[in-house]
């Protein structure tokens, strides 16, 4: 199972980056103000400090931490009855809605709204913008994620594929591709589209405190946190935090440093 888990992540993440990538190309939303190259040199570096944070911790990743469930026999599913179909979906369910709740928590506390703003001090939005976070935000994430998993006892195949469509929604919904609005507003009955969540990134405070959702969409209409169309408009739209001067490309010691810098 462990070798399954890391490498089915790795693939499906290989094959929707890959996907993703080649749609932006050829059929880009917006047009990007810092160059792509050093954008993805920026971003894709910062990820790979954070593959070595999660490895360090867990190197399976959440299924580590359902592996460990099964394991130690804890958690609900693991100390009642029930049937395995319902314990795959209610795991995915509640550990979409924790990751929903963690986005809203790191945008209302202080210290956590720094850590997530090396996040947003991304100027543009493409596909490598889903993996462009803080290694602090992705062991916070981790953590939470694997108490959720013990307490629940989610079975490793669910965490799995929680995982997996975490990783893919992520990368999916950053990117700066262009879909017909007729489509993507049927799409956003059930998940999040780059329309709908670029809006999270505006400057306007307003806007960016909404639309969290990372996978599912109906969280956002759920807890009245659900913003339809930005007031500048999908074109116009200016991204990043709301006044800072910060420039969008800043190296990786900056990005590293940036919670801990007074403004």
């Amino acid at each position: 199972m462990s070798d399954l888990a890391r490498n089915t992540r790795i693939i499906f993440s290989l094959v929707i980056f890959l996907s993703m990538s080649a749609w932006e190309v050829k059929f880009p939303k917006r047009k990007l103000s810092i160059s792509k190259p050093l954008r993805w040199k920026i971003n894709l570096t910062l990820a790979g400090s954070n593959i070595i944070v999660e490895r360090l911790i867990s190197p399976l990743g959440a299924t580590g931490f359902a592996l460990l469930a099964v394991s130690w026999k804890t958690g609900l599913f693991n100390m009642t009855r029930n049937t395995p179909v319902v314990a795959f979906l209610v795991s995915v369910l509640v550990l979409d809605l924790t990751v929903y709740f963690q986005h809203v928590l790191f945008h209302k506390h202080h210290f956590l709204r720094k850590i997530h703003g090396v996040h947003h001090t991304d100027m543009d939005l493409d596909i490598t913008s889903g993996i462009r976070f803080h290694p602090m935000e992705i062991l916070f994430s981790l953590l939470l994620k694997g108490v959720v998993i013990l307490l629940l006892g989610c079975p490793p195949v669910a965490v799995l594929t929680f995982e997996v469509i975490l990783n893919g929604a992520s990368l999916f919904n950053h990117s700066n591709v262009y879909i017909p609005s007729d489509i993507d507003r049927f799409l956003r009955l059930i998940i999040v589209t780059p329309d709908m969540h670029r809006i999270h990134h505006s400057v306007i405070n307003r806007e960016m405190n909404s639309n969290y959702g990372f996978s599912f969409s109906w969280w956002d209409r759920l807890f009245g946190n659900y913003t339809p169309v930005s007031s500048a408009g999908q074109l116009k739209m200016t991204l990043g935090l709301p006044d800072s001067k910060q420039p969008g490309n800043l190296p990786l010691l900056m990005l590293l440093k940036l919670p801990f810098i007074r403004k």
